[in-house]
């Protein structure tokens, strides 16, 4: 293969998970067994320090219909509502008639949170289910994969573009990142918002890695690719949501310094050797131990007679389990609110799925792959707590950073 940002053909592996099925695909009882797998990779590219998957699903596959749902979680929907504002207060003066496309829009969540602070909205979901979602609850969007053609056909410009979440999704990398340049007014920002890979090897949030993730970004690597289309990143802040994410603000090449905090992000990245091959192989042994710590500490519960259920049925909880080994033999069922869900099996371990409004009793432990969102579920769980039910993070930043 070659390098998805620079062509570079010198790749190294970094990373092997071994083979699993796509993880977004949860499954009815009846097709348990029958999904294929596929190589879980990451690898490094020695020219320009990118690390990435060296195996593609096809987009097809992944995003034509998909069960994810944006609006699920509170935390995220104040994440969302705390961007459009910040955007708003900083940017939305430039302009009289203030206008937005989101790509990736999901259920149309972000979209909600302009909208009600008066800008016109597009969203752009290749997701049928999610899309019709966000239409029916008053969001236009247009359901199809954006590329550089579909913002030709568009033919218009807008003062903000959104991609949260996705960019490291993109099977058509180089065309996405045209369109986004075609869509974007002269003195428009591009807002881009993306797991940040420094954070998820210090954190050692391997369960990041998946099929549907095909790049993961540092700065370096991220404005490399931004230049190559016209575009230059002139702010940055690191925000706590998925566990570390980097909210990036971007404009042409040209228009606007970059900042001094980005410059300092810079800075600690370079310290850090964060884009260097001896980091990611360090980061696999890591992962290793983890796994064992993660299996012994299991199988311990279940010696002693305890109930384990999953807390979430997050999509990145099927790279955990699935490289862990952990079934139905360990863990109960999976515990979720996403209604998209309700009657399905996680996809390889066939753990079912069950919602947590019809639970008919609690286990004794939770093992929560939902951990991004550890503040909220405590809060939301007090009384469980009260009542001596473990909650147990397989990843937790501040432990694996004392652990490392």
């Amino acid at each position: 293969m070659i390098c998805r940002v620079c062509d570079g053909t010198e790749l190294d592996l970094a990373l092997d998970l071994g083979l699993h099925p796509w993880c977004n695909h949860f499954l009815r009882p009846e097709e348990a067994g029958t999904e294929p797998r596929y190589p879980l990779r990451l690898v490094h590219c020695r020219g320009c320090g990118l690390a990435q998957l060296d195996y593609t699903v096809n987009k097809e596959t992944m995003f034509g219909d998909h069960t994810y749902l944006s609006g699920v979680t509170a935390s995220l929907s104040r994440h969302f509502s705390q961007v459009a504002k910040e955007v708003d207060t900083r940017f939305g003066g430039r302009w009289q008639d203030k206008s937005v496309l989101d790509i990736g829009s999901n259920d149309g969540t972000q979209l909600t949170h302009f909208q009600s602070l008066g800008w016109e909205v597009l969203g752009v979901e290749s997701s049928k289910t999610t899309a019709g979602i966000a239409q029916q609850r008053g969001v236009p969007t247009v359901q199809e994969f954006f590329n550089a053609e579909l913002a030709q056909r568009l033919q218009r410009k807008f003062n903000v573009v959104n991609a949260a979440g996705v960019f490291f999704h993109l099977e058509e990398l180089h065309s996405v990142t045209e369109g986004i340049r075609l869509s974007l007014a002269d003195d428009g920002v591009f807002v881009v918002q993306f797991l940040y890979m420094q954070n998820i090897v210090e954190n050692l949030a391997f369960d990041q890695i998946y099929h549907e993730h095909l790049l993961y970004y540092n700065l370096a690597t991220i404005e490399r690719l931004l230049a190559r289309h016209g575009l230059a990143m002139f702010d940055a802040y690191l925000s706590p949501i998925h566990g570390g994410s980097m909210i990036g603000f971007v404009t042409h090449r040209g228009r606007q310094p970059p900042s001094a905090r980005l410059q300092s992000l810079r800075a600690v990245e370079y310290a850090r050797n964060s884009n260097a091959l001896s980091t990611y192989l360090d980061f696999a042994r890591r992962v290793a131990r983890m796994r064992e710590r993660n299996v012994e500490y299991l199988d311990r519960q279940k010696q002693a007679g305890k109930t384990i259920y999953g807390m979430g049925a997050p999509v990145k909880g099927n790279t955990l389990l699935n490289y862990f080994g952990v079934g139905v033999e360990r863990i109960d069922c999976l515990v979720e609110k996403n209604p998209l869900r309700r009657g399905l099996l996680s996809p390889g371990m066939h753990i079912p799925v069950v919602m947590e409004d019809e639970l008919a009793r609690q286990p004794d432990v939770y093992y929560v792959l939902a951990w991004n969102f550890k503040d909220e579920i405590l809060a939301n769980h007090r009384e469980l707590l009260q009542n001596g039910v473990e909650f147990y993070f397989p990843v937790d930043p501040q432990v694996e950073q004392l652990a490392a």
